[in-house]
């Protein structure tokens, strides 16, 4: 749903909208959002269907596209020169994307869950800053 702001009856669906599913114009359990501002649209984890997803913000959008596919997503970032950070909940990582492509380069983790220094403990969400750091 998006909200202009002030207006608390008014909500518009911009992603999903057609009950839960697999299908490329449903979501099933979306755990986290990002806003594309170069293509003006919502970068989407979803979850239950074990995909990133993007979905335009133009009216009329009524599916979105698979970005990665085959991966427990759970938190997304995006740095200044747009690669995509995606945690991945049940291999313990966290990788980085280039848009259009479906293999990343693994950034942190990797080495099954632990308290090891490269390992992590079911990923959430995540940050990047300006100097990359995750």
């Amino acid at each position: 749903m998006q909200w202009k702001n002030g207006d608390k009856t008014n909500g518009q669906v911009v992603a999903g909208g057609t009950g839960e599913g697999n299908g490329l114009n449903q979501l099933n359990s979306p755990i986290d959002v990002l806003i594309d501002k170069e293509t003006d649209s919502l970068i989407i984890c979803d979850l239950g269907n074990q995909r990133v997803v993007r979905w335009s913000r133009r009216s009329g959008t009524t599916q979105g596209e698979i970005l990665i596919d085959n991966i427990n997503c759970f938190g997304l970032a995006m740095d200044e020169q747009r690669y995509l950070y995606v945690s991945d909940y049940r291999k313990h990582e966290v990788r980085r994307y280039k848009l259009g492509e479906n293999i990343g380069t693994l950034i942190a983790g990797g080495n099954g869950k632990g308290n090891g220094l490269n390992q992590l403990n079911y990923p959430t969400y995540l940050f990047v800053d300006r100097d990359h750091s995750v």
